[in-house]
């Protein structure tokens, strides 16, 4: 049974310095452990073929299938703050491009495939605990709504790989819009090849931006395209409560996907200051830091763009400035919207902003979950004195903090102009009553590594599939962890 993937490779046909060609390091016994089949589909791909002994072996990096070209990406990246010259995909080969059922071009690409170039070191493996937190909160997020990358399928190879113990490998079929990168432009830039930026500028603009291509300036419409797409993305994602919890310049996609979810989390009690990564001890990438760094990430993105913006520098500088001014007032005006519609407020009124943000600081000030509370206003909507506000108000541990401001919050949804059934249908569609917690990533991944038992995985992946139904059969995995079971850190896996 012969696997046919439809390739057409457009980042493997730029110069040699772009990447580096290398195949995937074959595996001793893989075994399928999960194949996305709607993802398929939309791929062009045939799911039946893909879970034949051929395509396993293909998924693991045993086979190399026809019309693929692979390579490890070259970039460079901040990480932490700090610059690093040379990164690329140490663990990770593009195989090949294909376009999608919606005509969009797609990046397949298998991550934990082996050694590469880029590996410094490393032996280029994933463990099976890091492919599943990848595949369940990238198919969550694709759930909510919120751009990333997909999970196609996930593999063991019945091979270990060491980290602080042995552990079951794996590998990750990742697909993207693409997995170009602000270290990718950071690159060239670092070693003065300005042709080099211009080429990947131009790649970039032919695939994602292709409206820039016409515009006066392309090279500046470029940067105000990744930079709006970015402003929505992170303020997406304090909308649902997500920590990133890496936010380096390699991670940072051009294309305005969530990429490379390694010590991500999603918050339980609301707090600005949550931080969940082992390896963020300064707490650089805090919940309510994303914002700040996406800017400092766009910052030096244009950075690198300044080269083809002006050959006055100081004009370029001047115009990368007046560019990157852009992003504070198009975050705050995604996220303003997202929590008016959290909130049942679809008209804008003096005062909102701050009724808001009374409601945040409240939660915080009494450990209030975030989930669970905006999940709560949904139903409390339906009925301003029913007993949904009980069920809201014992969240907080003074539950008074509460009662203050949902007073306030009736008075103000009574001024609206939907009725109550259609504003608790509309807020239901924002907030969702199931997000990947972190104790049900960690049981799942604990059930698969100690007893080669997938069933929980399955369970949650089906739960988190509709994370905006009720799915009353299911309803435990909406509640919050309790104390013994809570997660206060989360691991990278590299």
């Amino acid at each position: 049974m012969t696997v046919h993937f439809p390739f057409q490779n457009t980042y493997a046909a730029l110069p040699d310095g772009f990447f580096a060609r290398v195949a995937p390091t074959p595996v001793a016994s893989p075994r399928l452990i999960k194949l996305n089949r709607p993802l398929a589909i939309g791929l062009g791909l045939d799911p039946d073929r893909l879970e034949s002994p051929e395509g396993t072996e293909i998924l693991a990096g045993k086979r190399i299938p026809n019309g693929a070209e692979p390579i490890a990406m070259a970039y460079a990246g901040h990480q932490f703050g700090h610059f690093v010259p040379q990164l690329g995909d140490g663990r990770a080969i593009l195989l090949g491009e294909v376009i999608d059922a919606d005509g969009v071009r797609r990046d397949i690409q298998l991550k934990g495939s082996g050694p590469t170039p880029f590996s410094r070191r490393g032996d280029g493996r994933a463990a099976l605990g890091p492919v599943l937190r990848e595949y369940i909160v990238s198919e969550a997020m694709a759930a909510l709504g919120i751009p990333t990358t997909r999970s196609l399928a996930a593999v063991v190879t019945g091979e270990s790989v060491l980290r602080e113990t042995a552990l079951p490998g794996a590998v990750l079929t990742r697909v993207a819009s693409s997995h170009i990168r602000v270290g990718t432009f950071q690159y060239f830039a670092a070693r003065g090849d300005t042709e080099g930026v211009r080429r990947l500028a131009d790649h970039v603009i032919a695939r994602h931006y292709p409206d820039a291509a016409n515009a006066e300036r392309p090279y500046h419409a470029l940067l105000q395209g990744v930079i709006a797409r970015q402003a929505e993305l992170v303020a997406r994602w304090l909308l649902v409560g997500f920590i990133h919890g890496v936010m380096n310049t390699d991670n940072t996609s051009i294309s305005g996907e969530t990429i490379d979810y390694g010590p991500c989390a999603f918050m339980d009690s609301y707090d600005p200051a949550a931080v969940f990564s082992s390896i963020d001890e300064q707490g650089r990438y805090a919940y309510a830091n994303q914002p700040r760094i996406a800017l400092w990430n766009l910052t030096r993105l244009a950075e690198c763009l300044l080269p083809l913006f002006s050959d006055d520098k100081d004009k370029a500088i001047e115009q990368a400035q007046s560019i990157l001014g852009e992003f504070t007032e198009k975050f705050a005006k995604a996220y303003q919207a997202g929590l008016r519609q959290k909130t049942g407020l679809f008209t804008e009124r003096d005062g909102d902003e701050a009724l808001v943000q009374d409601l945040l600081d409240a939660m915080a000030k009494n450990q209030a979950d975030f989930t669970l509370t905006f999940r709560g206003l949904s139903e409390a909507a339906l009925d301003a004195d029913g007993d949904q506000h009980q069920k809201v108000r014992q969240l907080f541990a003074d539950p008074a903090a509460y009662d203050e401001w949902a007073d306030r919050w009736r008075q103000r949804i009574g001024e609206e102009p939907q009725a109550p059934a259609a504003r608790q249908i509309a807020m239901r569609a924002v907030n969702p009553a199931f997000i990947p917690r972190n104790h049900r990533i960690e049981a799942v991944i604990e059930a698969a590594v100690t007893r080669d038992d997938f069933a929980p995985f399955e369970e949650l992946l089906t739960v988190l599939s509709k994370p905006y139904e009720d799915q009353p059969a299911l309803s435990a995995y909406a509640q919050a962890p309790a104390p013994h079971q809570r997660v206060l850190q989360t691991f990278c896996g590299t």
